[in-house]
C-alpha cells in the first residue's frame, strides 16, 4: 500500500477534481472523509460515490449529527457564543469536529497527510491547521487552492479533461456552507456591502415581512441543556432542527454582517441561524433568572473570550478547554423553562420559570407583601459610595474645584 492522503470531501468542485490532482501530483492514495453534519439537502451516499468515481481508493462518509449537537453546538449554546455579538458561529463550530474525524481516518487508514480545499484569505484554513497540529501534530498538510493557486477555472477544465462526474460549469453567485447550527453566504454582489441581501440569498428563514401567525413556543432546560420542546422530550440536534423549522417560519435568525477575520481583513457574510438564535436567546434569559449577579457579570466576559477563541480556531487549545470548565460549573443551577413568541423574525421571551431562580417576587414587588427593607438603602448608598466621595473631596482640596468639574 502506498503512501496515502486523507481528503476533508465535500464532494463539490474542488474537492472532487483534488482526489485525482493529489494522486498525480505526489503519486499517493487519496481516502476521502466526508462528514454530515446536518448540512440538510444532500445525499450522502452519492456523495460518498463520487469520490469513488472520482478516483478515490476509499470514501467515508461519518454520520456525525447527533455528535456535532452535542460536542459542539451544545457547548457553543451554554457559552452564549455570539461573535462580535451576532454570530453564531456556524462553520467555526464544524470545523473541529471535521478535524476530529480526519486524524481519526489518517490513524485507520494509514494516510501521512491531510489535505482540504481551503483558500489563503479565510479562517477555515487556520481551523483545520491549528487543529490538525493539536490532534495530530506528525501530519502532514497539503491546501491545494491555497498552495497551489488551484482556480476554479482550473478545477472546471481539469474535471472536464478527465471526464469527472461533476455537472459544475456554471459559477455558483454565492459560496455557500450550512450545518445544523446554520447557514452562511458569502461573496457574489454581496462583496459590495451597499448591496442588499434579495429573497434569494435564504433558504434557512422565510421572509419575515410577511404575514402571518406568531408561534409561541416553551423551551425546558436542565443544567443548561435543552431538554424539552412544549414539554415533549427532545435530544440536543431534535431541539435545533425544531426550532430551526418553527423560528426559521417566521423569520427568525436573518444576519447581515461585516465581521473581522482571523487573517486581518473585513468580511461581509449573510448568515441564517434560526434554530441557534432562538435558543441562545432562551439561555441567555434563563441565566438572567438562575445565575448569581457576580457570576453572571463574570460569565459574559467569559462568553466573548469562548466565541473569539473558536472563531479563531483555538478549539483544542489549553485555554478554550479551561473556559469550558468553568462554564460548566457556571450551568449548574441553570434550569427551567422559558417561553417566547416567534414573530416577525424576532424571538422574544414572554415568560420564565425555575426552581432555582433567584427571583424572589417578596423582594422585587412595590405592592403589599414587600419584605424589602428599604430603610437600610441609606446605609448601604453611604458605605457604596465612601472611596469615590473621599476622592472627590482630596481632589476639591488640591485644585480647589470638585472632581469632575469642567476647567
Amino acid at each position: 500500500m502506498s503512501d496515502r492522503i486523507v481528503l476533508a470531501y465535500s464532494g463539490g468542485l474542488d474537492t472532487s477534481v483534488c482526489i485525482g490532482w493529489l494522486t498525480e501530483e505526489t503519486g499517493q492514495e487519496v481516502v476521502a472523509v466526508a462528514v454530515d453534519v446536518g448540512q440538510g439537502g444532500e445525499d450522502m451516499e452519492l456523495i460518498r460515490q463520487r469520490a469513488l468515481d472520482c478516483g478515490a481508493v476509499e470514501s467515508v462518509v461519518v454520520d456525525a449529527k447527533d455528535e456535532f449537537a452535542e460536542d459542539f453546538c451544545l457547548p457553543a449554546l451554554r457559552a452564549n457564543a455570539l461573535y462580535m455579538d451576532r454570530y453564531p458561529l456556524v462553520s467555526a463550530l464544524s470545523r473541529p469536529l471535521i478535524v476530529r474525524h480526519l486524524a481519526e481516518a489518517a490513524r485507520e487508514h494509514g494516510a501521512t497527510v491531510v489535505s482540504h480545499g481551503c483558500t489563503g484569505k479565510g479562517n477555515d484554513q487556520v481551523r483545520f491547521e491549528v487543529g490538525i497540529a493539536n490532534l495530530a501534530p506528525d501530519l502532514k498538510v497539503i491546501a491545494p487552492v491555497r498552495d497551489y493557486a488551484w482556480t476554479r477555472e482550473k478545477a472546471i477544465a481539469y474535471a472536464e479533461e478527465k471526464g469527472l462526474p461533476i455537472n459544475q460549469s456554471k459559477k455558483s453567485p454565492y459560496s455557500i456552507d450550512q450545518n445544523v447550527w446554520g447557514r452562511a453566504v458569502e461573496t457574489g454582489f454581496l462583496e459590495d456591502i451597499w448591496n442588499g441581501p434579495i429573497e434569494d440569498v435564504y433558504d434557512y428563514t422565510a421572509d419575515p415581512t410577511v404575514q402571518r401567525e406568531a408561534d409561541e413556543v416553551t423551551i425546558s432546560f436542565e443544567a443548561g441543556v435543552p431538554v424539552a420542546i412544549d414539554g415533549t422530550r427532545v435530544s440536543v440536534l431534535e431541539a435545533i432542527q425544531q426550532l430551526n423549522t418553527r423560528a426559521g417560519g417566521q423569520g427568525v435568525g436573518r444576519l447581515d454582517m461585516v465581521e473581522d477575520r482571523l487573517v486581518g481583513i473585513k468580511s461581509r457574510e449573510v448568515y441564517e441561524a434560526p434554530g441557534a438564535i432562538a435558543l441562545i436567546t432562551a439561555h441567555m434569559e434563563l441565566e438572567n433568572v438562575t445565575i448569581e449577579r457576580e457570576l453572571a457579570r463574570y460569565k459574559r466576559g467569559v462568553d466573548q473570550r469562548w466565541g473569539e477563541l473558536v472563531y479563531d480556531g483555538q478549539w483544542f487549545s489549553p485555554l478554550k478547554r479551561a473556559l469550558d470548565t468553568f462554564i460548566d460549573e457556571a450551568q449548574s443551577a441553570v434550569t427551567g423553562e422559558i417561553r417566547m413568541t416567534l414573530h416577525g423574525g424576532r424571538a422574544t421571551v414572554t415568560g420564565r420559570r425555575s426552581g432555582t431562580s433567584l427571583y424572589d417576587f417578596n423582594l422585587a414587588t412595590y405592592d403589599e407583601g414587600d419584605s424589602f427593607d428599604q430603610s437600610q438603602a441609606r446605609g448601604f448608598i453611604e458605605i457604596y459610595g465612601m472611596s469615590s466621595k473621599l476622592a472627590a473631596r482630596r481632589d476639591e482640596l488640591s485644585t480647589g474645584r470638585p472632581s469632575g468639574a469642567r476647567s
